[in-house]
């Protein structure tokens, strides 16, 4: 995507193979900040802490990861440590275990001298395979944009996002957000309602973000305002992300995202989620089977912004003493999608649909 004129991803491989560049999101939107990582460690800590996070960014991360590991020791012990070292760093998002069980499965036959040479290259097909995917997972989501345009001619279609599905969650396009910059590129007169999505507010820092640098117009509302939106007939449709999808459809996203299920399902609104196939987790037969992250409280009871001075701060929101619970993630039933954005195609987030959208994937 582009930042200013320039063309940009949230990461990239270092010219001399040595390491990764990254995006350090912790620091937007008040700062372009680049970071290189140059160790596994390094690269476990990012996505613990949150400097990139997205489900299918953290496994193209991780990737890389383990193949930095391999070119410290490459022998069968340090893969394996290194691949369930990494598979700690966020539990969720199914991206994450499912990049390192590939690398992972690709290089186990190999001589260990061959090994980091090969789990780069597969490294680097991850992220490109990602690019792709997004952009035909846009291409599926456009046709929804273009009916809803051709039923109102006379006024921008509204659409309403949760979290930050979007290019700093992926490799490049996003998935949620893959439709709207098309739609976007081609003209279509559209309206972003940007979830703040406490209380990391990825939707307020990062979504609004990459949406401003797009030129695409937009306006950030406070998570509860969804509802009422809904209820004044000001949104057409609901797109996110996911983090996993069960077998039988259920969603796990962003804690919040299940509210705004709730009401797109009470006021007609079509609820939409963009699910790259690589987030489908035929291993669990529902959503109450996905281990939900539990991050630390201080995201609930502190905030970071910029001051009158241009400085960026921390403060405390809740009273001394108080404590606070933060679930990372909830689960969306799939009685409640309308429908699963998939770079094969529109599919229904029922168990059957799934079964043969995975073997067409295979």
């Amino acid at each position: 995507m582009q930042v200013d004129g320039r063309a940009m991803r949230p990461i990239g491989a270092l010219a001399a193979g040595d390491g990764i560049e990254i995006i350090d999101q912790r620091a937007l939107p008040h700062e372009l900040k680049l970071v290189e990582l140059r160790t596994p460690e390094a690269v476990f800590t990012a996505i613990r802490d949150m400097w990139l996070r997205g489900a299918p960014l953290i496994g193209a991360a991780a990737a890389y990861g383990l193949a930095l590991a391999l070119r410290a020791d490459a022998s069968d012990s340090a893969l394996d440590a290194a691949a369930a070292r990494l598979r700690e760093a966020r539990p969720t998002a199914v991206n994450l275990a499912w990049a390192i069980d590939r690398v992972h499965r690709c290089v186990r036959p190999l001589a260990a001298s061959l090994r980091a040479d090969v789990a780069w290259h597969e490294a680097d097909a991850i992220a490109e395979e990602d690019v792709a995917t997004n952009a035909a997972i846009g291409r599926h989501g456009l046709a929804l944009l273009h009916e809803l345009a051709r039923r109102h001619p006379d006024r921008p279609v509204r659409v309403l996002t949760h979290c930050n599905a979007g290019w700093l969650a992926t490799v490049d396009w996003g998935t949620a957000t893959s439709p709207i910059y098309q739609a976007h590129a081609q003209g279509m007169r559209l309206h972003v309602w940007v979830d703040e999505t406490r209380p990391r507010n990825q939707g307020a820092s990062l979504t609004a973000w990459e949406l401003g640098r797009a030129g695409v117009p937009h306006a950030v509302v406070a998570d509860n305002a969804g509802g009422h939106l809904m209820q004044q007939r000001q949104v057409d449709l609901v797109i996110v992300g996911c983090d996993r999808v069960a077998a039988n459809g259920d969603v796990c996203n962003k804690i919040g995202t299940y509210l705004k299920a709730l009401a797109a399902q009470d006021n007609g609104v079509p609820f939409y989620v963009a699910m790259p196939s690589s987030t489908f987790d035929a291993t669990l037969p529902s959503g109450d089977a996905i281990p939900i992250e539990e991050r630390t409280a201080r995201e609930v009871t502190h905030l970071a912004g910029r001051d009158s001075r241009g400085r960026v701060v921390e403060v405390q929101l809740t009273p001394d003493g108080s404590g606070a619970v933060n679930p990372a993630f909830d689960v969306t039933p799939a009685r409640l999608v309308t429908g699963l954005i998939t770079e094969h195609g529109i599919v229904a987030a029922e168990a059957a649909e799934l079964r043969r959208l995975g073997e067409h994937a295979a």
